[in-house]
């Protein structure tokens, strides 16, 4: 048979294709591998932001204790009222805030002849403005701050808790960021069964000269005690005083818990103008602790 003629230019050719096809899928493979690596090791170094609490808003502040609740912690001795006193009385005062979402507030007061009976709730939503603490964990920050300036024993019976706030605790906490001004303070000498001291009375209690306060030891055991309480919300303390001045004499009882990043602090509290009556501890802590149990289960809904 005849040999083909051969041609050096088209196997030149061919080889020249040959080798750039191989040249472009050794590359290409390179390349897709290298983008892989990249895109992976993004994905593992990137920081995710916390999350949000789970309050975006709040409710009416006066709206929330049931009638029922408010009847039994303001009980007028007999007193008979009318539809409008009775309405101005359960009602409630809503205190003046700038801001209904991160703060709302409530008061309600009734006077009788064997003296006077304040309730105050105080709601705060927490926004945490750093992508590194999450609503929640800066709301634990404001709570912590709460229970050390009460200096609440850490296990409820003992020494208060040493241990500093949070980092997340704000710095304003006490100037009541967002909240109107509030009623005036008379002077009067404070007890906490935990240490004994001299403060301001309670805001909106009538003023007067400080005298020796009244042993609270008397009436305070270990279970009414300044303590942590378990059951309620996320955190939870029950603070106990009794504060004394020339009008009077006064037991204030105190529950602050954190629901994820709402706080809510509820102050209840009885004078006497007889100092020698002392309003008793276990029926104000037991009033207070039932309305908190109620307001965390209207939170929570």
């Amino acid at each position: 048979m005849p040999r083909k003629p051969f041609v050096p230019g088209a196997a030149l050719v061919v080889a020249a294709a040959l080798a750039a096809g191989l040249t472009a899928c050794t590359g290409g493979s390179g390349s897709d591998g290298e983008e892989g690596d990249a895109k992976s090791g993004g994905t593992s170094t990137s920081s995710q932001a916390a999350e949000p609490g789970r309050y975006q808003t709040l409710p009416e502040a006066c709206g929330l204790p049931a009638r029922s609740s408010l009847r039994g912690m303001l009980p007028g001795g007999g007193q008979h009222l009318s539809r409008d006193e009775a309405k101005k009385i359960y009602d409630g005062q809503p205190d003046i805030t700038y801001d209904t979402d991160r703060r709302v507030g409530c008061r309600w007061t009734r006077e009788t002849t064997a003296g006077t009976r304040h309730l105050s709730l105080d709601i705060q939503r927490v926004v945490s403005y750093d992508a590194a603490v999450s609503d929640d964990d800066k709301a634990q920050g404001v709570y912590d701050s709460k229970a050390l300036a009460a200096k609440i024993p850490s296990g409820g019976n003992g020494s208060p808790s040493p241990a500093d706030p949070s980092p997340s605790a704000t710095k304003s906490e006490g100037k009541g960021e967002g909240k109107g001004e509030g009623k005036g303070a008379g002077t009067g000498t404070t007890t906490n069964s935990s240490t004994d001291k001299k403060e301001q009375a309670p805001s909106g209690s009538p003023s007067g000269a400080s005298t020796p306060a009244a042993d609270p030891s008397a009436d305070l055991s270990d279970s009414t005690a300044p303590r942590v309480l378990d059951d309620l919300g996320d955190a939870a303390f029950l603070n106990d005083k009794l504060v004394t001045a020339d009008s009077g004499v006064h037991r204030d009882v105190t529950v602050v818990f954190r629901t994820s990043n709402v706080i809510v602090t509820l102050t209840y509290d009885q004078w006497s103008t007889d100092k020698t009556m002392l309003p008793e501890s276990q029926e104000l802590q037991d009033k207070a602790r039932s309305l908190a149990g109620e307001l965390s289960e209207s939170l929570s809904e």
